[in-house]
Order: C-alpha cells, then sequence, then structure tokens
C-alpha cells in the first residue's frame, strides 16, 4: 500500500465529498463534520445548529468541544465502531472512525441532536464533564430559543443512522483508495508496457477495465444509501403496514398493487381504498412520488449516470425515470443535479 494513500485528503476528492456530506446532514438531521487522523477538520460542517454554532464562538467554551471531537474519536477508534455519546451540554454525538486496512486516516463527526427517551440515555458517557458548571448554566440560559430547536431523536434512530454513516463512510474511502491503486496500476503499466496483475495487488478483483468497476462502486453504493437512509414509512394501519414495510425494503423493484394486496390479504379494490385513506392518494401516484425522492436523494450523494439511478429504482427505462422525474419536480434529473452542485458550491 502506498503511505501517501493513508491521507484522507489524498483518497477523497473532497469536494465532493462535502457535497455527500451536506445531503446526508439534509437526510438524517445530524450536523456532520470530517476530521483528519490528527483530528484537524478537512470539511466544513454540515448543518451546523445555531446553539452548537454560537456555543463554539465562546472561546472560554470552544475548548470543551474541542476536547469532545477529540476524545470522541479516539474512543471509536479504540471500538472500531461507531460510538454515541453526551457532549459537555448533554447533547448527543457520533464519533465514527475511518479506516483502511487497519490504520486509522480519520473520522466522521455528527450529532447535536437532543435524546426524545433520556430515560434510555443514561448509559451514554459525558466524554467531557464542565469544570465550571455556572458558565455552562449561564450560556445554556442565554441560548435556550437555540437549545429547543435542537433536532430530537430516539436513541434507536441515532443508533440505526449513525452505523448507515460508518457502512457508507467507510465503503466509499475503501472503493476509492481501491480506484486510486488501480489508475496508478494502469497508468504504469500503459507508461512502461509492461502487464501488471492487479489480482496480486487487490485480492478479489479480476484484471476488469477501471470503468466496469467505477460502475460496480456507485451501483453498490447506491444500494448501500437506500437500503439503510431513515425510513419514511409513517403508516397507522396495521392492515396495510406489510405493503409499507415491502415497498421501502424493495425499492429498486416494479411493485404492482395487486402484489400489495396480496401481500395484505385484502382485496385489490378494498386495498385501494384503504391506501387512499391512509395517504391521500392512490397507489400509483404514492409510489411514483416516493421513488422521485429516493431518486433525488441519489442525485445528490453520487455521480451515478441517470440511466443507473433510473435501474436502480425499477423503472422500465431512463425515458420514462425523466418523464415521471420531471412530471412531479417540473426540472430533469440532469438539471436536478446540476442545481444541486451549483448551490452546494455558492
Amino acid at each position: 500500500m502506498i503511505k501517501e494513500y493513508l491521507h484522507i485528503n489524498k483518497i477523497l476528492d473532497l469536494n465532493k465529498w462535502k457535497r455527500l456530506q451536506d445531503s446526508l446532514a439534509n437526510v438524517t438531521k445530524l450536523a456532520i463534520l470530517t476530521v483528519d487522523y490528527k483530528g484537524i477538520p478537512v470539511t466544513s460542517h454540515s448543518s451546523c445548529q445555531a446553539f452548537c454554532q454560537n456555543v463554539r464562538k465562546d472561546p472560554e467554551l470552544l475548548p470543551y468541544c474541542q476536547k469532545c471531537d477529540s476524545r470522541g474519536g479516539l474512543e471509536a477508534v479504540r471500538l472500531n465502531e461507531p460510538y454515541v455519546y453526551l457532549c459537555h451540554f448533554n447533547i448527543i454525538d457520533i464519533a465514527i472512525p475511518i479506516t483502511i486496512d487497519g490504520k486509522y486516516i480519520g473520522a466522521v463527526l455528527a450529532g447535536q441532536v437532543k435524546l426524545a427517551d433520556p430515560y434510555k440515555g443514561t448509559d451514554l458517557e459525558q466524554i467531557v464533564s464542565s469544570k465550571n458548571v455556572p458558565m455552562h448554566e449561564a450560556k445554556l440560559q442565554e441560548l435556550q430559543d437555540d437549545y429547543d430547536q435542537l433536532p430530537v431523536m430516539t436513541y434507536e434512530e441515532i443508533v440505526k443512522i449513525s452505523n448507515m454513516l460508518s457502512l457508507l463512510c467507510n465503503y466509499i474511502v475503501e472503493e476509492a483508495l481501491n480506484k486510486n491503486l488501480l489508475v496508478e496500476m494502469f497508468e504504469k503499466a500503459s507508461g512502461s508496457q509492461e502487464s501488471v496483475n492487479l489480482s496480486t495487488i487487490l485480492p478479489g478483483y479480476s484484471i476488469r477495465n477501471i470503468e466496469s468497476i467505477k460502475k460496480e462502486m456507485t451501483n453498490a453504493i447506491a444500494d448501500a444509501y437506500l437500503k439503510n437512509s431513515p425510513s419514511d414509512n409513517a403508516c397507522t394501519s396495521p392492515a396495510l403496514q406489510p405493503a409499507f414495510e415491502y415497498i421501502h425494503s424493495h425499492k429498486s423493484e416494479q411493485v404492482t398493487l395487486k402484489h400489495m394486496a396480496d401481500l395484505c390479504h385484502l382485496s385489490p379494490s378494498y386495498f385501494s381504498r384503504l391506501f387512499a385513506k391512509e395517504t391521500g392518494e392512490n397507489f400509483t401516484t404514492y409510489l411514483a412520488k416516493l421513488k422521485i425522492k429516493w431518486a433525488k436523494q441519489l442525485l445528490e450523494v453520487t455521480d451515478m449516470p441517470i440511466s443507473q439511478i433510473s435501474d436502480e429504482l425499477g423503472f422500465n427505462e431512463s425515458g420514462y425515470f425523466i418523464k415521471i422525474f420531471k412530471k412531479f419536480e417540473e426540472i430533469t434529473p440532469a438539471l436536478y443535479r446540476k442545481y444541486i452542485q451549483e448551490q452546494s458550491v455558492t
């Protein structure tokens, strides 16, 4: 392994990474920051909450925040898994280690949320405690309005999101490293006219062209993202619950009304009436809108071609996908992605 690749800024295109980080922060409602193995930020904060922004502006409180970041990252490395903890204001934070071949190269720090069920957080460690309680109490009173606006999540939601972030971050970093090594080997082979056995460099890989590998990478990333993204399943009808669960866990399938009715042991006509009463929309419209929502997420967090997004979400063909996307968003998928990218730059 080439030593310089162990630096996170050598592995990742940080501009693209920041766009992904912004999108993940938007989807998960967490503030997110990426740091290198020294604890130095390599990105700016995504969706930093007003309360935490103001706390970090206080020169007396900033060192507490920095200690939380540092100690949280170190504890995550020690455990080699996402570490959920409490900061000095008893706000939930998460440290997710990024490792390559057992080497720590950085961490994703997320959080800035309050626990909806505080009794479930009694076992969480407050990683940095206040040495000046009156100062913390005064600051909390001063920023009470901002504190009240912090997002609220259950402990189960936080764990689910932290596992998703861990899966995505480490997968993307490892695949980016593999791609960089492949590119370097191909460049060396082209320059020296010598053959290179890639299977000895990257175990598990046969000699395939780079475009094929990139396609597999984007498909796998999209699959991981869709499978682990927070569910918006808000069904209140026990009779329809099997259908909603199936739709959210089989995002790449062409789901039919009859199949869902059979799954719920209902007639298609009765299923349709119940579904419309539950969602306020007919089954076809609801499903189309939901798939376009997922498509927007993939357009924001990946560079996957439009045709592949169409396949990933079970559309018959990309032309039909574009037509449906434009129907609901009044813009094509390509223009939507361009707009999101331009917004992230500005």
